[in-house]
């Protein structure tokens, strides 16, 4: 017996080691693979070389969407894109600077005969971007060089860039989708009722509607005129553009629901035939058919099996030689928050570092400090504040350039510049303060928990799960209407204004750019390339070169990065697909508002951020 019972444990012994080599043999090719991985990755970008591009069309097959600073480094997306294979989760994030840039550069190679836009997996951009891609577009099409824009549908993101074309094909079975524009919040003020939350609100403003969600189930009466306002203006800056590259009136591109439904009507509801005979598409042609044509331009490539072509991914032109005097780009991309800065925020510590760096380094002549935020915190926003000034106190000259917002915070910290200039389509102002606090002693007591216990004083006893004491709020309104004051000051002082002047135009009132440069917001209506040659001029620089402030990550961050950019990726999409259909709605919509629960970080609950000024579509 005692023998049997040695044979089975000395089974499960070496069983038991056996399992544990197993284990440690793949944790460790595992990590062997890792780590080459990693090397090749390195020394591949450190010796990257460029290749000659063959000749024929630049095929730029945007997907995803366009940004002013990507999350991720882009040579971490690239290297996805070579390991993975163009069948995977493409780039889901485009640097607009980097597109523009790629465009120019074809418009000037030889290899580059002409542009096919493919863009039915391009997701979308602010108007600002889409109209300075639409510039880049138009200088390659002067230059001689044919567009072609092919798709199965297209969306109005699409369509806007897919107008700059030359000739604009639609499949037979397709349509052009164009439907105005459109904003919507949800308003939670039932359920917080209902859940017996407590919403303490301050706020100064009469249009500083961000709290709104908070205590309305609809939208005020100002709010609704305010934001009929300027999505009504961005409305009609894309038809005045469209329009006029299409060679169409902006009534023709769109006559309206009911001229839209007639003409569906006389068109027996095929969408494709209603956009030929509207004119917003010059040929209804199959994949095949189109592919024919473009041999005709471009010819074939045997070893593709393909038009000769390239993607703008894999388009790798000669860089510009360095030359002048350096120009800081500096980027505030996202909601304002407090402390380093995280992928798709503005980290006020980290942006004031950058900024620091850029005024302390005798390279830098001149900072183009390029806002795209809707605001956040007031005191993350005033720490970059005074590091601006610092830059521009030093002699060296400071240019914001707005991009598709630079709204309450965001306005807040492009006061100290010596120039703004903003797009037509940017929002911006917004000129306002709140503060939003909840406690939960209502939602505790109808479940039968109650907090009690004593205090030196009423400001000694601040928690979620008790009233706030009325001298709290008090103090709290006086600290945002201090906050009010000292911002309408700054813009004041900025804009050379009287603070009654300021204070008529602001009130968390938005504005598009074409009104802001009428209210003296900004100095001049232009784009990216307008605020570097003012920097430049400002900086008496007779020649320049640009200095990308971006992070470059280190081997660990791309690697890691990449991972985590694929569950970014995966995991929402994985986790709606359990939800029912309902509440996956919901959560969409939850997670889409901008700014509303993540980034409310300001130490003193203070925020100047325009929560309306997200995703129009």
């Amino acid at each position: 017996m005692r023998t049997l019972w040695r044979f089975i444990t000395g089974v499960f012994k070496w069983t038991w080691r056996l399992l544990n080599f197993i284990r440690e043999l793949i944790l460790n090719l595992f990590l062997t693979l890792l780590i080459l991985i990693g090397i090749g990755i390195y020394f591949s970008f450190q010796n990257s070389p460029t290749l000659e591009t063959p000749r024929g069309a630049l095929l730029v097959d945007l997907s995803g969407i366009v940004v002013d600073q990507l999350s991720i480094n882009s040579r971490v997306r690239q290297w996805s894109r070579e390991l993975l294979g163009s069948s995977s989760n493409r780039l889901q994030e485009n640097s607009l600077f980097d597109l523009v840039d790629t465009i120019r550069k074809a418009k000037n190679d030889k290899n580059i005969t002409g542009m096919v836009l493919q863009l039915n997996d391009f997701a979308g951009a602010d108007q600002p971007s889409l109209q300075y891609i639409g510039k880049a577009l138009r200088e390659f099409r002067d230059s001689g060089k044919p567009i072609f824009a092919i798709g199965d549908s297209y969306n109005q993101t699409q369509y806007y860039l897919a107008s700059y074309a030359n000739k604009i094909y639609l499949s037979p079975q397709g349509a052009v989708d164009l439907h105005g524009f459109a904003s919507n919040n949800l308003y939670y003020k039932s359920l917080l009722e209902k859940l017996k939350v407590t919403t303490n609100i301050f706020r100064v403003g009469t249009y500083k509607s961000a709290v709104e969600p908070f205590i309305r189930d609809d939208m005020s009466p100002a709010a609704r005129e305010a934001d009929s306002r300027w999505i009504g203006g961005l409305w009609q800056n894309y038809l005045n553009t469209v329009s006029a590259n299409r060679q169409l009136t902006p009534e023709q591109l769109f006559p309206g629901a009911a001229a839209i439904l007639s003409g569906l009507q006389a068109a027996g509801g095929d969408t494709a035939k209603f956009a030929l005979d509207s004119k917003l598409v010059d040929e209804l042609a199959s994949r095949i058919v189109v592919e024919n044509q473009l041999v005709k331009t471009f010819g074939w490539d045997t070893q593709s099996n393909n038009i000769n072509a390239i993607s703008i991914y894999d388009y790798q032109p000669k860089p510009t030689p360095d030359q002048g005097g350096q120009i800081a780009v500096i980027f505030a991309n996202g909601a304002i928050m407090d402390g380093p800065q995280t992928p798709g925020s503005v980290g006020g510590d980290t942006t004031a570092a950058e900024l620091r760096q850029a005024r302390l380094d005798p390279q830098v002549k001149a900072v183009v400090f390029r806002v795209n935020s809707p605001g956040g915190s007031v005191s993350a926003s005033e720490v970059i504040r005074s590091e601006l000034a610092a830059v521009r106190a030093a002699g060296k000259p400071v240019v914001v350039s707005m991009g598709g917002m630079a709204a309450s915070g965001g306005y807040w910290v492009s006061t100290p510049a010596d120039y703004i200039i903003a797009s037509p389509s940017t929002l911006t102002g917004s000129i306002g303060i709140f503060g939003v606090i909840n406690t939960y002693e209502n939602t505790l007591s109808s479940i039968g928990v109650h907090t009690d216990g004593v205090s030196t004083s009423p400001l000694a006893d601040l928690a979620v799960t008790k009233a706030l004491p009325s001298e709290f709020s008090q103090m709290m309104q006086l600290n945002i209407e201090n906050g009010y004051k000292n911002f309408i000051d700054l813009v004041a002082n900025a804009r050379k204004m009287t603070p009654e002047q300021v204070d008529n135009i602001a009130q968390g009132h938005v504005w598009i750019g074409n009104d802001a440069k009428k209210n003296g917001l900004v100095d001049q209506l232009g784009d990216f390339d307008d605020a570097v040659k003012k920097a430049a001029e400002l900086a008496k620089l007779p020649h320049w070169q640009l200095n990308w402030f971006v992070n470059s990550p280190s081997l660990a961050d791309m690697i890691l990065g990449q991972f985590g950019v694929s569950m970014h990726a995966l995991l929402p999409t994985a986790l709606k697909s359990m939800l029912p259909a309902p509440l996956a709605s919901i959560a969409q919509a939850v997670t889409t508002q901008p700014g509303l629960f993540n980034n409310l970080n300001d130490p003193q609950n203070r925020y100047a951020i325009c929560l309306t000024c997200g995703e129009v579509r």
